[in-house]
């Protein structure tokens, strides 16, 4: 769908897919790839477009965020105001076996996201309680953040920890009477604890 999203204008399933990377642009053509080869046959499919999938085990730059929240660093998002629509894995494996049976879910792109979009500072506070550490956020002004985006090894994480990226995932939940029920609380927590008991 893309990286980024404004403020109160989330991704809608009938949104142009604008992918901006290697990965988003290989994830559309594997679904154009499946649409023609289904076209004209008996099978059903169901695309599913799920934001952040986290829970324990979760890799990549959600880990890290979790062992820089772990290391008790400080870290400074406090006066970040965006929103990130993530779902926790439980919730996004009960949707798929629901679009597995439901007879709404045919021919359908369904966005999905957890019940509630986090702030960063939010989604932090969450981490930290579940690692049962404080969490340690301060402010610092938009424009250095700002400027951490012109550096290649910053950039991209500095964008997804500031930026808001957020689905409605309204239709999904209306077409096939589905909502989340694992609140992101429940999730997160979960997911801390998985990453401090590993450890």
């Amino acid at each position: 769908m893309g990286n980024v999203t404004k403020p109160g204008a989330p991704f809608r399933c009938t949104d142009r897919p604008l992918p901006r990377d290697p990965y988003g642009r290989g994830k559309l053509a594997v679904e154009r790839s499946l649409q023609a080869a289904t076209r004209d046959t008996a099978l059903e499919l169901v695309i599913l477009r799920p934001p952040l999938v986290y829970g324990p085990g979760v890799e990549a730059n959600f880990r890290m965020l979790i062992g820089l929240v772990a290391c008790g660093l400080p870290l400074p998002f406090a006066g970040i105001d965006n929103r990130r629509s993530l779902i926790f894995i439980d919730n996004l494996v009960d949707l798929t076996a629901r679009a597995c049976e439901h007879y709404h879910a045919a021919g359908r792109v369904l966005l999905a996201r957890d019940a509630v979009d986090l702030s960063t500072p939010e989604l932090i506070r969450v981490l930290a309680a579940g690692l049962g550490r404080p969490a340690r956020l301060f402010a610092v002004p938009q424009g250095l953040l700002a400027a951490l985006h012109l550096f290649p090894a910053l950039g991209s994480l500095i964008s997804r920890l500031t930026l808001s990226l957020q689905v409605d995932d309204g239709e999904t939940r209306a077409a096939l009477a589905w909502s989340p029920a694992v609140l992101p609380e429940i999730g997160l927590t979960a997911t801390a604890r998985a990453f401090r008991e590993s450890m």
